[in-house]
């Protein structure tokens, strides 16, 4: 089995992965016996800081150092900058392009492909690999797409893996009595509150073995009390479910010698860092998820098309002010408590719905002074009905 591995290290260090342990990713990619054929590691760098931060430099020549110590081939990006419409300088290093030409280029020879990124932008790569015979998995952390792990032939949460971060080899070896594992509550009974939390061991045998009950597989089940789960406030309802990680300790079970349970459990560091973020400064630009950017997604300030929490957008959506604007969203084309051009339920709007004060074609409640079709006591100029004050009713 000849695998290549290829690591968008900028997206997995802002996503989860800082001080990932590229030897550890290296030997997951390598299980079974199989060997690496390409390592790649593609990273920027900004010279102009290097210029005048000397320890930056350093650092970053250290790092790129120990990368190649593990056998990766380190590809580095430089930080191009710019000046933005407001006089503003930013700069720019992106690498998806150059991963991508790579990996399809070398893939004829390759059977299993590893990609350490959640970047959605590589989706259709994956599949490009799979229409040529490659078997595509993906490693990631935090903000993976969600079209990404779909379109993987497995996906692997980071957190999942044993001893991929840093400061998991200290203390006892995961797995053992009083280790901190990580895993995924894979039964629950509600009834008698109580389940079970599988994680995974080691990379020896078949991923896709999930029954622990088999000698060969890489997996190992715990019994997990509701008590434990309500002390770490998770809600039992939602169990079981692999939305949520759990991080844990093995300590020995009160009851059954031998084995052992799940005690002082709490949600994996990727939630707790999400309930803990800041809001974002409001910039221009075309970011993507917590990018302050003009066509900017999720919690991103932008000028433009902004998605779901989004301020200042022109086609914002979810409470974003925006030209075209959904749901408590201020825009020309507002929806729902929206005031805009053509709003909808209360929203003040030139074609206002439903108590909405507009100056257009009024209904329900809505006086106007045209002809009409507007609906007890609007207030518009357009075409009111029934009960409606109008020039010509």
């Amino acid at each position: 089995m000849r695998v290549g591995v290829y690591v968008d290290t900028d997206n997995i260090t802002r996503n989860g992965g800082r001080g990932l342990r590229y030897d550890v990713l290296r030997e997951f990619a390598c299980r079974d016996g199989a060997d690496a054929l390409r390592l790649n590691s593609y990273t920027s760098f900004d010279r102009d800081r290097a210029q005048t931060d000397e320890d930056y430099k350093r650092n970053v020549q250290s790092f790129q150092a120990a990368l190649r110590d593990f056998g990766y081939k380190v590809i580095v990006k430089h930080v191009k900058w710019y000046i933005n419409e407001d006089g503003k300088r930013f700069g720019k290093a992106n690498s998806d392009l150059d991963m991508a030409v790579d990996v399809l280029l070398e893939a004829r020879n390759i059977d299993r492909v590893l990609l350490a990124t959640g970047d959605g932008d590589f989706t259709k790569v994956a599949r490009a690999l799979q229409n040529m015979g490659c078997r595509v998995e993906v490693v990631a952390f935090d903000n993976v797409s969600g079209d990404l792990r779909r379109e993987a032939d497995l996906y692997v949460s980071g957190y999942l893996i044993p001893g991929l971060l840093p400061g998991e080899s200290r203390g006892p070896d995961w797995g053992e009595e009083g280790s901190r594992v990580r895993g995924l509550c894979h039964w629950y009974d509600a009834i008698k509150g109580f389940g079970f939390i599988r994680y995974l061991k080691s990379f020896s045998g078949p991923l896709w073995v999930t029954d622990t009950t088999r000698e060969d597989s890489p997996y190992a089940s715990t019994f997990v009390h509701s008590s434990e789960l309500q002390r770490a406030g998770i809600n039992t309802q939602e169990l079981p479910s692999r939305r949520h990680i759990l991080e844990f300790t093995l300590r020995p079970s009160p009851t059954k010698p031998g084995e052992l349970t799940a005690q002082e459990i709490a949600l994996a560091p990727r939630q707790q860092v999400r309930e803990a973020r800041p809001p974002l400064p409001p910039a221009r630009g075309y970011g993507n998820a917590e990018t302050s950017g003009r066509y900017g997604n999720a919690e991103t300030p932008g000028r433009g098309y902004g998605n779901a929490e989004t301020s200042s957008g022109r086609y914002g959506n979810a409470e974003t002010s925006g030209r075209h604007g959904n749901a408590e969203t201020s825009g020309r084309y507002g929806n729902a408590e929206t005031p805009g051009r053509y709003g909808n339920a209360e929203t003040p709007g030139r074609y206002g719905n439903a108590e909405t004060p507009g100056r257009g074609y009024g209904n329900t409640e809505a006086p106007g002074h045209g002809q009409g079709s507007g609906h007890a006591d609007p207030a518009g100029r357009g075409n009111g009905n029934t009960e409606t004050s109008t020039d010509a009713g």
